[in-house]
């Protein structure tokens, strides 16, 4: 489809926001690490929510893919498993993470367990963040409203969020999730008011649905729902969630923010289950699930609002695709450069964390077109990960005495390699080995791997 004037005109006031609001913002000492990541540690309750509510939820397209296919189970899948995950980290680390003063995850490793653990876990950082899968989703919105390649709009769209990062570091990224929180909200409201007010209500979806869509595992299985909670663990070693929290103006600050940010996610799971339901009842089933919710919005939305709306499907997307771009970029270049060359000034770490920023953007675009199911991106990145990071990092944050240094590089590398490989027979094969998913395999290793290390301290 292609949008007309109006709705361009829209779409194009909100690019020149975004513009806007980064050449507006503060500048500060853009060579200091702790301004360029963390602007300065003076994050506040507000922007603390709208920050992390809006880079957290840019999985929308995937939501949209799974609600169409799979009903309500969306809510069971994407949403119960991370509130509590979430909640967890509230209470238990959001405090923790803020008393350490570090700037990144591998420092806090570095800190606690050495180089080496510091050097495997950025490796590990670095796969969860680059942000492929929100690549391709801003690839296929852009490609979907305005025509022409998604190669070239991965390009592009991942382009222009490079230059206000490159621009701000975190202090843009903040900036800019502010009015894109809004939006987010804002256009799933139209969404699914104009849905209903058409319509009607659950009547109307009972009678349109497969039985499947209203059960709770969604035709899957519960073993398909389960493992969801599973890979929900990453959100304890979740790079955004630390971000937020060592910049974050204090410990209260941190633990609020994040849970008043589940009430929030709560609200905006119910907007998108609701309109993936909307979306399979009144599209039917030979719509490509990736893009349920433009095209419901193609259907319903009159001039003027469907604008509103893809504006708000790239708030969602680009506010995810800056932060984890962000992310990437530190890992290459403050976390892994500085420590294969042993340079530890930290004046060193913005211009190669810019560098970095560049590389991630490059490896995105390259995965997003060898992966394209974001769903998949997803369950891959996160089974790998979580077992390999899980145990140090919490352990870091609580032991006074730190498990020995060869155990955790021990574990986190036994895990990674053998969780990589069954991923990859997996994915290549005709299922996993033994019929076990790769995290149950990673996270079994892990706990086995530092066991005797564990008991030995409490002895």
């Amino acid at each position: 489809m292609h949008l007309g004037a109006i709705d361009t005109a829209i779409v194009a006031a909100y690019f020149l926001l975004l513009v806007v609001l980064t050449l507006r913002a503060r500048r500060g000492d853009r060579s200091s690490a702790e301004e360029f990541l963390l602007a300065g540690r003076r994050l506040t309750g507000p922007a603390f929510v709208a920050t992390l509510v809006s880079t957290w939820y840019g999985s929308i397209l995937a939501v949209g893919e799974y609600s169409y296919l799979y009903g309500i189970s969306n809510w069971l899948v994407f949403g119960v498993p991370y509130y509590l995950a979430a909640l967890l980290f509230a209470f238990f680390l959001a405090g923790r993470a803020r008393r350490s003063a570090v700037l990144t995850i591998p420092d806090q490793l570095e800190k606690t367990y050495g180089r080496k653990v510091a050097i495997v876990g950025t490796v590990v950082v670095f796969i969860i963040t680059v942000p492929a899968a929100y690549i391709l989703m801003l690839g296929e919105l852009l490609q979907w409203f305005l025509g022409g390649s998604t190669l070239i709009w991965m390009i592009a769209g991942g382009g222009f969020s490079l230059l206000y990062v490159l621009h701000g570091g975190f202090r843009n990224v903040v900036r800019t999730d502010l009015p894109q929180f809004i939006l987010m909200y804002l256009g799933f409201i139209i969404l699914l008011g104009m849905a209903f007010h058409e319509y009607g209500g659950f009547s109307y979806l009972k009678a349109n649905l497969p039985e499947s869509h209203l059960s709770p595992n969604g035709g899957l299985g519960w073993a398909a729902v389960l493992v969801w909670y599973f890979i929900a663990l990453q959100t304890l070693i979740e790079p955004t969630f630390y971000q937020r929290c060592y910049a974050a103006k204090s410990e209260a600050v941190a633990r609020g923010g994040l849970i008043v940010s589940v009430g929030f996610w709560l609200v905006f799971d119910l907007l998108t289950t609701f309109s993936g339901l909307y979306a399979r009842a009144i599209l039917g089933d030979n719509s490509e699930a990736m893009l349920s919710y433009p095209l419901l919005a193609e259907k319903i939305l009159p001039v003027g609002l469907l604008g509103l709306f893809f504006v708000s499907l790239l708030s969602v997307v680009m506010s995810t695709v800056d932060s984890y771009l962000l992310l990437a970029g530190q890992t290459l270049g403050h976390d892994l450069w500085r420590r294969l060359k042993r340079r530890d000034k930290s004046e060193v770490s913005v211009p190669a964390t810019r560098v970095g920023l560049v590389i991630a953007l490059a490896l995105a675009i390259a995965i997003a077109v060898w992966k394209q199911s974001a769903i998949a991106i997803f369950h891959d990145l996160g089974s790998i990960a979580t077992p390999v990071l899980l145990i140090p990092m919490i352990a870091s944050l609580y032991r006074k005495h730190p498990l020995p240094r060869a155990h955790v590089l021990f574990s986190m590398l036994l895990c990674g390699s053998v969780t990589l490989i069954w991923t990859t027979l997996g994915s290549y094969g005709s299922g996993y080995p033994l019929n076990i998913h790769p995290i149950y395999i990673g996270l079994g290793l892990s706990a086995l791997a530092l066991a005797p290390a564990l008991l030995r301290s409490r002895r």
